[in-house]
């Protein structure tokens, strides 16, 4: 798409501050976080929306879905159990589709969003 802004970050035609790439997808530092640790994973094949994505983008989904908790792990959030065998550390993981799912950007992402955790605030709760 000409006027996709990740389509052109996906073709290194604008910069970003990538966590992964490879043939098929492009993780990279949200430049509006939400948390310590919020980046995204898009496909470089362009595609709108989740509600788009068929059966034909099963292995892809399935890539971006696999690929968030590695990559989440080596940005310092990710799920474990410590030594005494208490669980530790996690992520949140969002799409959102459609204007009312809150999509600005109609090139599929997912969102991963780590660290302090400002959807537990009460604050946040309560809004």
């Amino acid at each position: 798409m000409d006027n996709c802004i990740f389509c052109k970050i996906a073709a290194g035609e604008i910069p970003s501050k990538k966590v992964y790439e490879d043939e098929d997808v492009l993780a990279f530092h949200d430049i509006n976080p939400a948390a310590p640790v919020h980046f995204l994973i898009i496909p470089k094949l362009h595609v709108a929306t989740l509600a788009d994505c068929g059966e034909k983008h099963a292995a892809l989904l399935g890539k971006m879905a696999l690929l968030a908790p590695k990559l989440a792990q080596e940005q310092g959030c990710g799920y474990q159990l410590d030594a005494t065998g208490n669980k530790t550390g996690g992520f949140k993981t969002l799409f959102n589709t459609g204007p009312d799912g809150g999509q600005e950007v109609y090139h599929l992402h997912m969102h991963v969003i780590g660290g302090a955790h400002p959807w537990r605030t009460k604050s946040v709760l309560q809004g």
